[in-house]
């Protein structure tokens, strides 16, 4: 039984994106597809290669818990993909990616609850709130704009917002410099070690994993003080500290 009492100090929560407030594999498996599709240049066995060197397994359709589909950023993808064909520049595979994602990701993003509802409870009780995402910022803002969260969550950071991408804590720092937080008042909800690890790195004061992503509870449980089926369940184990 987790002992809540311990996080009674959390004042603002920091949460991943894809596979924690969009289920992962309703979002961006199609996505993912089509990215695919434009780094091989159309050629449909080319693209299911790249997507199976990135951990993909076309037979069951998932895709291996921390990996970069996971939990990567477009650098780290583009760098891989243009392994397979050097004639991409990987920066030039880096911005049709990420222009693909900024397209592709608002129109697909499958929500996990009513989000809107979700944060407007969680600020209307006083939580600070943002999203710190390996995806681009572009996107996440598309995104937020797409679900109009834009009046309820106050920060949106990517890999490219000049923080740094996860596991590494500049995000968690930037949530903190941003509305005057110590590391210890911040919960880091994310559904992959990629965001545990951050919120480790970072001192964050709760670490939330959740089961809409691509890991398992076995991937998570060693990493997270509580993991929840999904963020529709963090607002009562917040209620439950205080």
């Amino acid at each position: 039984m987790i002992n809540s009492q311990r996080f009674g100090q959390i004042k603002g929560v920091l949460f991943d994106k894809d596979g924690t407030l969009f289920d992962y594999y309703r979002t961006w498996v199609p996505i993912l597809q089509s990215a695919a599709l434009l780094a091989a240049r159309g050629d449909e066995a080319t693209a299911a290669r790249l997507l199976g060197a990135c951990g993909f397994d076309a037979a069951t359709g998932r895709v291996v818990a921390g990996g970069i589909l996971a939990a990567g950023n477009t650098i780290e993808l583009a760098g891989l993909w243009r392994s397979d064909d050097e004639s991409w520049d990987v920066m030039a595979l880096t911005r049709v990616l990420d222009d693909h994602f900024a397209v592709e990701a608002p129109l697909r993003s499958a929500p996990v609850t009513d989000l809107v509802a979700f944060f407007r409870g969680l600020r209307a009780t006083g939580y600070r709130t943002g999203i710190a995402t390996n995806d681009n910022e572009a996107s996440a803002l598309a995104t937020v704009t797409r679900f109009e969260l834009a009046g309820h969550v106050e920060f949106v950071y990517g890999y490219d917002s000049g923080h740094g991408a996860k596991p590494e804590p500049g995000m968690m720092h930037a949530f903190c410099a941003a509305t005057g937080l110590l590391p210890a008042e911040v919960a880091m909800v994310g559904d992959n070690f990629h965001d545990l690890e951050m919120a480790r790195r970072g001192g964050a004061g709760l670490k939330v994993g959740v089961l809409t992503g691509t890991s398992l509870r076995a991937d998570l449980e060693a990493h997270a003080d509580v993991v929840l089926d999904s963020i529709a369940e963090l607002p009562a184990f917040l209620a439950s500290a205080r």
